[in-house]
């Protein structure tokens, strides 16, 4: 009969029960919702390891397990059967493999072999001792769990002798427990992505998952049922065709895989290099690299095999290809589009025009190092090359309303060309004017406003309100409509002449004073 997996806490309390409490098999099933099947095997096979309640108190869980396993006198036919458990587990990891599939070819070549039920149990109680070195229930090419260390590693700026920490990076494969490890700047989502990436084109292809925990880099909600994926990690893993699975908040057995890596990390990586300076990533990443090798190519204590070449031998064919490109960097903004139909990326403090339809809608900007995609319904509505000048428009006609086709059909050399049809002054004045403003479209208004005023007041007299605005440097079209209004223009300025003093009496001529 199968029997159902059981946790190390209720295989000690089965112990309790029958020591401490001589309760028997069949309550004890009762007391721990068992089967009585389940643990009558487990009470017997304390009893042939001799164990006792108090023995085991002190006993960390892959011990207990270990003792079950190991401290039993084992019969010639228990021993080939274990002798099957290494193979067994290296090819439980291959697709649609199954432990009834493998009992098959264990029983057809030992045809008074133990039942399936029994093989069942001895190889669970062997996995149970196996797992503190090797998890091997992940199937091959399934998943990748990924993670930062707790602890930093440190580089050393050569010319000011600055430490700077910098942040480690693992990432294991779930079959063969191949691993990554590389030193990164921060943990921002720039050197996330980048270091995800790095693991794939290290192990030579893809997972059909990626399983990180809760950092913001990778989720920006963690919602026990549906968080929220960083959308520039969504999008990595979309171009590289894989999934973001990330472990669930206060599972431990989640996200295990990944925290084992990091412990053997610190032994086999962080220890070796714990008194040797380096002046940048690149060489870290070098001694790294080295001791990472190192780490895959020691062989497992139970399977007798590496992390690498288990990796060959199981998982590597089981990947999925790497695309033909790397991936682009890609930066996500939801935007609210303006009254003037751009929207603003503050990155850059640049603006990027819109169809003007989607004035004040709500849309979607995509951004890399060379261009600008905006969406709205998951519909493409704009897209533009990349420009940083801050403060500056990046605006496609065709986006525009009508009205503003025709100002921007507008030019220098057009405003000044009606400026000069009026008077020398008024080109004058819509020259400077062009010159004062830091974007030509805040003086093209100004200047078809004074040119318009000629329609109210006539040339001559636009012209000479532009000759006395330029008399005082003012080159604003509300100086020139002013100018106008009150009849400046109509005022001629009188000449400074020198004024003779009178003839007096009382006044000293030069000879006074010789």
């Amino acid at each position: 009969m199968k029997k159902k997996r059981i946790s190390m806490d209720k295989i000690r309390e089965i112990l309790r029960l029958s020591q401490e409490l001589n309760l028997g098999c069949r309550k004890i099933a009762q007391a721990l919702s068992i089967s009585k099947t389940a643990v009558s095997q487990y009470v017997s096979e304390f009893r042939a390891c001799g164990i006792d309640y108090q023995g085991i108190c002190n006993l960390t869980d892959s011990k207990l397990s270990e003792l079950l396993s190991t401290k039993k006198k084992k019969s010639k036919k228990y021993e080939v059967l274990e002798s099957y458990f290494c193979y067994f587990a290296k090819e439980l990891k291959r697709k649609g493999v199954t432990l009834k599939t493998l009992w098959e070819e264990y029983i057809a070549d030992n045809p008074n072999g133990y039942s399936y039920a029994r093989t069942t149990w001895h190889y669970r109680v062997w996995k149970q001792a196996s797992q503190s070195t090797m998890h091997i229930e992940h199937k091959a090419g399934d998943k990748m769990f990924v993670d930062f260390a707790g602890q930093k590693l440190q580089i050393v700026d050569r010319k000011t002798g600055e430490i700077k920490d910098v942040e480690v990076f693992v990432a294991i494969l779930g079959a063969s427990q191949l691993t990554y490890v590389e030193a990164v700047e921060t943990q921002k989502s720039s050197d996330w992505i980048r270091a995800n990436e790095n693991a794939f084109l290290k192990f030579g292809g893809v997972t059909s998952a990626i399983v990180p925990d809760n950092l913001k880099s990778a989720v920006t909600n963690p919602n026990k049922y549906e968080p929220d994926i960083n959308p520039e990690y969504e999008d990595f893993a979309r171009h590289y065709g894989t999934v973001i699975l990330p472990a669930r908040s206060g599972k431990q057995k989640d996200k295990a895989l990944a925290e084992c890596a990091v412990k053997i990390v610190y032994q086999r990586i962080f220890a070796p290099l714990r008194d040797r300076i380096f002046y940048s990533t690149l060489e870290l990443n070098e001694e790294i690299a080295d001791l990472t090798d190192r780490h895959n190519s020691i062989p497992f204590q139970k399977l007798k095999i590496s992390r690498y070449g288990l990796f060959l031998e199981v998982e590597k064919d089981s990947l999925k290809p790497l695309p033909a490109e790397r991936y682009e960097f890609k930066k996500f903004a939801y935007l609210k589009v303006t009254f003037n139909y751009h929207i603003e990326l503050a990155e850059d403090r640049h603006y990027y025009s819109v169809p003007y339809n989607y004035i004040r809608k709500k849309v979607k900007v995509i951004y890399t190092e060379k261009s600008v995609e905006i969406y709205h319904n998951n519909i493409r509505i704009a897209f533009h090359a990349r420009d940083r000048k801050a403060g500056g428009y990046t605006t496609i006609k065709d986006h525009m309303p009508s009205a503003h086709k025709f100002y921007a059909e507008w030019s220098p050399e057009r405003i000044t060309g009606w400026a000069a049809k009026i008077g020398d002054d008024v080109k004058e004045m819509t020259v400077k004017l062009l010159k004062s403003r830091d974007h030509p479209e805040q003086a093209y208004r100004s200047s078809i406003g004074i040119i318009s005023l000629a329609k109210k007041y006539g040339n001559g007299r636009v012209n000479k309100a532009c000759a006395r605005a330029l008399s005082y440097k003012l080159y604003k079209y509300k100086a020139v409509k002013n100018i106008l209004e009150k009849g400046l223009d109509r005022i001629e300025e009188e000449p400074e002449e020198a004024q003779l003093l009178p003839i007096h009496s009382n006044i000293r001529g030069a000879d006074y004073y010789k």
